[in-house]
This record gives C-alpha cells, sequence and structure tokens, in this order.
C-alpha cells in the first residue's frame, strides 16, 4: 500500500546516505523501519495489566468474587 509521509529533510538525506550504503531503497528502509517499531510497541497494551494485584493487600481472586455477590443482590 502506497502512503504519503512528511518527512524533514535532514532524515531523507540520511536516509539516502544509508540507502545507498545498505544498497537499499528508501521504501525498503522505511518498510524496516516501521516494522522494527510495531514489533518493538506492539503487545504493550496486553503486558500493561500483567502483575496490577501484585502490591494490593488482597487476593485478586477473592476481590473479584467478592464483587460478583454484589450482582446476585
Amino acid at each position: 500500500m502506497r502512503t504519503i509521509v512528511d518527512i524533514p529533510k535532514q532524515q531523507i538525506e540520511a536516509l539516502r546516505t544509508l540507502g545507498e550504503q545498505e544498497g537499499l531503497s528508501r521504501a525498503e528502509l522505511m518498510r524496516r523501519a516501521v516494522a522494527e517499531y510495531l514489533a518493538r510497541h506492539q503487545g504493550r497494551a496486553g503486558t500493561a495489566a500483567f502483575g496490577l494485584w501484585r502490591n494490593k493487600p488482597h487476593n485478586s481472586v477473592a476481590y473479584q468474587e467478592k464483587m460478583r455477590e454484589e450482582w446476585d443482590k
């Protein structure tokens, strides 16, 4: 898919130089940059809650059961 992105001249020049050194097109460098960014950031939302109850004074399952008791009332 094609897309238009505004990139500062300095970054365009750096991409041109890197592309020449690596023998890669600017488009390929951009694809790799996006892939690397997504690999680093994907899954963060899923891990943000990991250990959420770690420092709580009560057991998470007990808390959940207590909260659900309210539904029966």
